[in-house]
């Protein structure tokens, strides 16, 4: 064979590339933990700063909003200024609104400060993925992008488990400030190791396509978001949001075929694996972010457990995806990602099957168990399918392809945690009414949750009561997991869309030459 025709990239991970996929894992880190060590620190917020939870989760909702508005922006501006510096920008970002929230002392400060982090770790997740990607190479991106897969995956798992024990024995306030050593390392970690940016200046940047899509995603998460707080779609501040944001959205696709380089380029989507994996990755991630809001609620609510027990009963679901992710990586730089990742979806189903039967004492053994079967299908699902989303693209496209990914993450984890949300509470709603000695009534459902979260509350109510209440809450429970089960089901339709044949990697075709990649 001559030179020509040999992989530009060694088959192995070498000590260069770890040591990129270590930054790239350490931002993730700060990033996904935060979100779900924030959730679990709500009713401490609250107690502290005197507020309602609807106050109180607005330092969610404004996270996510700031994420929403910023992701467009990442694609463009990494081919602007570069990778590294635009990581080590976000990452200063991140921490320094880490440190400003432990710092706060009101409510308004802590959202303000929040949306603050969420502009930084808004771009850390998308460009980590271009770093990995062009990092990496044709040859050996299934196996570098299962390396950032984990973060993904025990990120939702040990945020509580992390979040809980912080502020059992500290206070509400490190939450934010374990981010400050790490945001240091990781900023030092970076200048070390990212190899130097060869940005591309010539691209004007799209401030009409901005001025649509940024507040259009805002506008349509917040919408969405509101959903489980309302209880209905017809509520004002749930569909007006969501309708200004749609038609923004749909007004920027309309327009984004027009400018030679748009602030989010869909002509992207005539990549047919691209397309593909979009849409399997967006169904999953729906079905995938649904259920997990309730895995933890169930634990909580109906059997009584403390944060950091909800946290650790999780545990078996990220010790899964441990034992499949690394497998995984390496059949996706070998064996077409169609061929494997309906099995593993297939597990995810079997693992879930489970949940869709529970009652108020199912064996932790059992679902433990499932959940341990679910992590295995987890670990074979998510990075490989965002590995073929990505491989076929050119290294300069993949900021790009990298940034629409993430926008269909955000859409798709807003949309299932809206649903299960919506749907549990209108099962849980047909629950027995009580009538209370001031007049109004309060279901039996109702009562045995406040019973779990607050045995306090429990004093005087006759035990029956509470048991058929968590007997109906826990049928509540496994009815909403039937609807997440029909969508993991569903996410085998376009996965049977995914390649069955070797793809032919594009990343290399638009570099000038083979280069090795330098550590400074």
């Amino acid at each position: 064979m001559s030179s020509q025709s040999a992989p530009v990239t060694s088959q192995k991970l070498d000590g260069a590339v770890l040591k990129i996929a270590g930054v790239v894992v350490l931002g993730a880190i700060m990033s996904i933990l935060d979100v779900t060590v924030v959730s679990v620190a709500l009713p401490t917020f609250q107690e502290e700063f005197g507020a309602t939870y609807a106050r109180v989760a607005w330092t969610m909702t404004g996270y996510t909003l700031a994420l929403a508005t910023v992701i467009p922006l990442t694609g463009w501006a990494a081919d602007r200024f570069g990778t590294k510096r635009l990581y080590m920008a976000a990452v200063a970002l991140f921490t320094i609104g880490s440190v400003l929230c432990a710092l706060a002392d009101s409510i308004s400060m802590l959202i303000a400060f929040r949306v603050l982090q969420g502009l930084g770790g808004g771009m850390l997740m998308p460009l980590g993925m271009t770093i990995m990607t062009r990092a990496a190479g044709p040859e050996r991106i299934g196996r570098l992008m299962a390396v950032l897969g984990v973060p993904m995956l025990l990120g939702p798992i040990g945020g509580p488990i992390l979040g809980g024990w912080l502020i059992d024995i500290a206070s509400w306030h490190w939450i934010f400030l374990i981010n400050l050593p790490i945001g240091i390392i990781a900023l030092v970690y970076a200048w070390l190791v990212l190899p130097k940016d060869n940005p591309e200046p010539s691209e004007s940047f799209d401030f009409l396509g901005m001025l649509m899509l940024s507040p259009g995603l805002a506008a349509l998460l917040f919408g969405l978001s509101s959903l489980p707080e309302e209880g209905t779609v017809t509520a004002t501040k749930v569909w007006a949001p969501m309708l200004v944001g749609a038609l923004l959205v749909i007004g920027f696709v309309l327009y984004s075929f027009k400018p030679k380089h748009p602030l989010l380029d869909l002509r992207l989507f005539r990549n047919r694996n691209l397309a593909v994996a979009s849409i399997t990755i967006t169904v999953f991630i729906v079905a995938f972010m649904g259920a997990g809001l309730l895995f933890p609620s169930y634990f909580l609510q109906v059997r009584g457990e403390s944060t950091l027990h909800a946290g650790l009963l999780m545990a078996p679901q990220g010790l899964g995806a441990m034992v499949t992710m690394p497998i995984a990586g390496m059949l996706a730089d070998r064996v077409p990602v169609g061929r494997t990742v309906p099995f593993a979806l297939l597990l995810i189903a079997l693992g879930m099957f489970t949940f869709t039967q529970l009652d108020a004492d199912t064996s932790y053994l059992l679902l433990c168990g499932s959940l341990f079967v679910m992590g295995l299908g987890m670990g074979g699902t998510m990075m490989p399918i965002m590995t073929s989303a990505l491989k076929t693209l050119t290294s300069h496209e993949v900021a790009r392809g990298s940034t629409l990914v993430n926008i269909l993450q955000q859409i798709g984890g807003s949309v299932g945690t809206a649903i299960m949300s919506v749907v549990l509470t209108s099962h849980l709603d047909g629950s027995t009414a009580v009538p209370t000695p001031n007049g109004g009534t309060v279901t039996e459902a109702q009562i045995a949750i406040g019973s779990q979260l607050n045995p306090a509350s429990a004093q005087g109510v006759d035990p029956s009561l509470i048991q058929r209440g968590l007997d109906f809450a826990a049928n509540s429970f496994g009815n909403t997991f039937w609807v997440a089960f029909g969508l993991v089901l569903f996410t085998l339709v376009p996965a049977f869309f995914l390649p069955r044949r070797r793809e032919v990697s594009h990343l290399n075709d638009d570099q000038p030459a083979a280069a090795p990649i330098m550590v400074h």
